[in-house]
């Protein structure tokens, strides 16, 4: 072998086990979800596009300054800052002793209690009206809204909120659910409105200008630091909680939540209705369940507006 092409081929190896681990950690099988059995497709596809010129097409993007992973296909503990030992003072010791008390301290940073997050996208809504306001659910919509909150009545399960989107066709949504969920207290938010959250990869034609994915992605991202973690430690027992937004919003968190590579958005399909179910353990691992095709919402239901 030449000298000059033994580094060459050094420097290619990691990128190919790289891009192995991705396509291993993103082959999962079609995910049928209640609520309108949304289908939750990852492409088994190496993430980062192609760049020209020689080597250069090997490697991989660096992750964004957000994602602090320790790399490919390797879960990050700490991923919403809130692994115990994270949170301790390290410098602070016991007075009397000269030692670390760690084992009492990191039991007071560390959580007891699961978090349920269900993610609900909005009902089917008139997408021809040219402003928002005018954006109002149809009657397939009503009714799908009708479905999704009888399917959570059901659950039988002591939801603690409903926080939803502040646009029009989620607070419609959100009205319809709650009658079925009496006593359950309401919060909007402008954080869970739609929007494009980063260039997605592979790369579509008619998406938006980079603008709007700098503007949209930082809202998207608070939104995600905002409601999706572990339990405090304060919390003694499980919370089931009810986010009623958009399909891209569903789509990024359920990404970031899982720790798939976030510019895998748009290979997710949700249906309106549809009920996306997320546990976050205390140990902050992440779970997505499924809730059963019950059959609760028939096939003529269903819609993709």
């Amino acid at each position: 072998m030449p000298a000059a092409e033994f580094p060459r081929r050094l420097r290619r190896a990691p990128a190919r086990t790289e891009r192995m681990a991705f396509r291993q950690a993103l082959q999962l099988a079609a995910c049928g979800l209640a609520g309108g059995s949304a289908a939750v497709l990852f492409s088994a596809v190496a993430v980062g596009k192609p760049r020209a010129g020689g080597d250069a097409d090997s490697r991989l993007p660096e992750p964004p300054a957000w994602a602090g992973r320790p790399g490919p296909g390797v879960w990050d503990p700490n991923w919403d800052r809130r692994e115990p030992l994270s949170l301790v003072n390290l410098r602070k010791r016991n007075v009397e002793s000269g030692e670390e008390e760690m084992p009492s301290r990191l039991d007071h940073f560390k959580a007891k209690a699961t978090r349920h997050i269900f993610l609900i996208r909005h009902s089917q809504y008139h997408v021809d009206a040219s402003l928002e306001k005018d954006r109002t659910l149809t009657p397939l919509g009503r009714e799908q809204a009708e479905l999704t909150g009888l399917r959570l009545a059901s659950l039988g399960l002591k939801f603690n909120k409903i926080v939803h989107s502040s646009m029009t066709r989620a607070i419609e949504t959100t009205d319809i659910i709650s009658k079925h969920l009496p006593g359950v207290c309401r919060v909007s938010t402008d954080l869970l409105r739609e929007g494009a959250p980063i260039e997605p990869d592979p790369p579509v034609s008619h998406w938006k200008p980079e603008a709007v994915y700098y503007e949209d992605g930082a809202r998207i991202e608070a939104a995600f630091r905002n409601y999706i973690h572990r339990a405090d430690a304060k919390q003694q027992e499980d919370s089931y909680e009810i986010f009623i937004c958009h399909a891209n919003v569903i789509r990024y968190i359920v990404c970031r939540a899982l720790q798939f590579p976030p510019e895998g958005w748009l290979r997710l399909s949700l249906n309106n209705g549809s009920i996306t179910h997320l546990v976050v353990r205390p140990d902050g691992r992440v779970a997505l369940r499924t809730l059963g095709d019950t059959g609760f919402m028939p096939p003529d239901k269903i819609s993709r507006s």
